[in-house]
């Protein structure tokens, strides 16, 4: 039998760790915004679902215990398999009345409600764009499948330089700070790209005027920012945890933030002195940095 290696200092472990119930909520979250699970249909059993994701049944029943409080599930329990819900697919809404959710939950209904608009505009703010490239699947599945089709789109993306020691990710011991930045560039240019191609090949297929553009920031961003169509804001804090990672086929201890699993408020301009105020000067917060600070960003540096 091979000795178990432990992951603090970069050593190697001998088994990947088993997927936790939020890999499963996530996964399955995913499935249904994306229209893959439809609302009325109902989920596969948790024993496949167990076999499928590899996990305890009591995971399974974590993850959809976790989704029906975001109201996406209806009839869970540890009989029949449990529902998509009707309202699934509908996009939250904004404003006062509506509640903060974890960014995978409520930023791509936003996305698809504002490219319902016939000028889509989207600025972002964020540290490495993954959550806003997953977003914008089901709003370009829409397009696709010929239900909307704005005339122009407009996207400009925020995110740090790669040029800076960035505060987080970070290992713990202050080791592999190399290693990490080098992971954290990989997947803010590959996430970038992707948002970039995908927007637009929309001129091509379509017919859209599409404009894409990165800037860099001079540090990290403590927090994200989405604003959609000058009307909206959404807001998340990145909060930073203790965790284990695999980078280069070794497990290490870093401080991170998820950004997918970030809590987002959202403000709309017109619902109240409160939100209407954030989302003005949200924008001009944005405008600033963008006009100032910021500089040219290669996606390939």
């Amino acid at each position: 039998m091979e000795p178990e290696h432990a992951a603090a200092g970069g050593r190697k472990k001998s088994q990947r760790p088993q997927r936790s119930h939020q890999d499963v909520a996530d996964e399955l979250r995913s499935r249904i915004r994306s229209g893959v699970l439809r609302p009325g249909q109902r989920m596969p059993t948790q024993a496949k679902l167990a076999d499928e994701f590899g996990v305890e049944r009591g995971a399974v029943r974590q993850a959809l215990r976790i989704l029906q409080s975001e109201q996406l599930l209806t009839n869970v329990s540890k009989g029949s398999p449990a529902t998509v819900a009707q309202h699934a697919g509908k996009a939250p809404p904004a404003g006062p009345q509506a509640r903060p959710l974890p960014t995978m939950v409520a930023l791509a209904p936003r996305i698809s409600a504002a490219f319902a608009a016939p000028h889509v505009e989207i600025d972002a703010l964020c540290l490495t764009a993954v959550s806003l490239t997953l977003a914008m699947s089901e709003p370009l599945r829409e397009i696709h499948a010929g239900r909307i089709k704005p005339a122009k789109v407009d996207v400009r993306v925020l995110l740090p330089s790669g040029r800076i020691d960035l505060a987080f990710p970070t290992p713990v011991e202050g080791t592999d700070r190399v290693r990490l930045h080098r992971r954290w560039l990989a997947q803010r240019n590959a996430q970038g790209q992707v948002l970039r191609h995908n927007l637009l090949a929309l001129r091509g297929t379509h017919g859209i005027d599409v404009h894409v553009s990165f800037r860099a920031l001079p540090f990290t961003p403590p927090v994200k920012l989405y604003l959609l169509n000058g009307a909206e804001a959404l807001f998340a804090y990145y909060t930073l945890t203790r965790r284990e990672e695999e980078i280069d086929q070794e497990y290490l201890q870093l401080y991170d933030a998820e950004g997918t699993r970030s809590t987002l408020f959202p403000f709309a301009q017109g619902a109240g002195l409160r939100d209407t105020t954030f989302v003005e000067q949200s924008h001009l917060w944005f405008n600033a940095l963008w006009e100032t600070i910021s500089s040219e960003l290669d996606l390939g540096v």
